[in-house]
């Protein structure tokens, strides 16, 4: 009779199990704590997966860089960058360029993704002193954009005229004439990216060279894996995404905010480790990443139900980012 290997399964399912007892966890207590609103209920779910969409697209590109052994602290400072862009791009036309907006958006955080991988890999620096200098410099560059001030979309004159293009309710609550779609356009573009992500992982010579580069950077150079032009996609790649990620927070709040996503790279690094990523390099999974995601929006939620403060919060979730590295570093130790 074969005996259970327990590690096994917390490797594979610790993120789901994790997920699940967070869900009951709030489940229970805003039944029994006085004045707590409901957590469980299908507007609540709803809610939180459309939270979850910014920070999840995000933390995708994320998984490809820490499953290298790299690190981007700047992810935060990138979206905000991104937002303003797309402002400021869609003001200038008054309100009426979405495609040519959203290529900018993209374009600009792909370009600081470009760069920070031309760093690390073409000058072979540490991945956490150039992008916390990234961190320092992209916000700083939104900021001198702006004026250091919300950038609105659309001229005085017609304040509301970008509403009218695709770029208006991406991740806002479904009308009752699109229910048939379930989920607004923002959380099906996470889930389609999620897939694309996944496969190329599992099913590209790229993908393989990911995991070596993380697993054993001198092996994978000896096996011939072009280690620089690796990195320098994966960057690249990971400043595509947040620029998608970007272009949603940017339809969130309907505005650039130069100011906007402090911190967001913290949540951005948490959602990929606390879905099992190791911060070694060498392990990772899509969709590890999207659950941890999840539990992050969920915290967050679950707190506000319970009628929380805001620093109550930060406590729950900087000691759930502990917990994780902690139970990376214990099973690191077990293999």
């Amino acid at each position: 009779m074969k005996t259970i290997d327990w590690r096994i399964i917390l490797n594979r399912f610790g993120p789901l199990i994790g997920l699940a007892f967070v869900f009951v966890l709030f489940t229970i207590l805003s039944a029994v704590v006085p004045g707590a609103s409901r957590f469980a209920t299908a507007d609540n779910l709803e809610l939180m997966l459309r939270q979850t969409a910014v920070v999840g697209i995000a933390a995708l590109g994320m998984t490809m860089i820490i499953i290298s052994g790299g690190i981007d602290l700047s992810a935060g400072s990138n979206i905000a960058l991104g937002t303003v862009v797309i402002a400021l791009v869609l003001r200038a036309h008054g309100g009426h360029a979405p495609n040519l907006a959203a290529l900018s958006g993209i374009g600009v955080c792909a370009a600081a993704g470009l760069l920070i991988g031309v760093l690390v890999a073409g000058g072979r620096l540490m991945p956490f002193i150039v992008t916390l200098g990234a961190w320092g410099a992209l916000r700083g560059l939104a900021e001198g954009l702006s004026g250091n001030t919300r950038v609105y979309p659309s001229p005085l004159s017609n304040p509301d005229a970008w509403r009218a293009t695709w770029l208006s309710g991406l991740i806002e609550r479904l009308p009752e004439e699109r229910l048939w779609m379930l989920f607004p356009p923002g959380v099906w573009l996470m889930m389609l990216l999620a897939v694309l992500v996944w496969a190329i992982l599992r099913y590209t010579r790229f993908g393989r060279h990911v995991f070596a580069i993380g697993s054993n950077e001198l092996t994978a150079r000896l096996c011939g894996v072009p280690i620089a032009q690796t990195k320098i996609l994966i960057y690249t790649l990971a400043g595509v995404l947040v620029g998608l990620a970007a272009i949603l927070d940017f339809s969130w709040n309907a505005a650039g905010d130069p100011t906007g996503r402090v911190g967001a790279e913290l949540d951005i690094i948490a959602a990929v480790v606390i879905g099992g990523a190791s911060l070694s390099g060498g392990q990772g999974s899509v969709a590890g990443t999207l659950i941890g995601a999840l539990i992050m929006t969920m915290v967050a939620n679950g707190c506000t139900k319970l009628g929380l403060e805001n620093w109550v919060q930060k406590i729950v979730t900087g000691g759930i980012i502990v917990l994780a590295v902690t139970l990376d570093r214990l099973r690191r130790r077990a293999l």
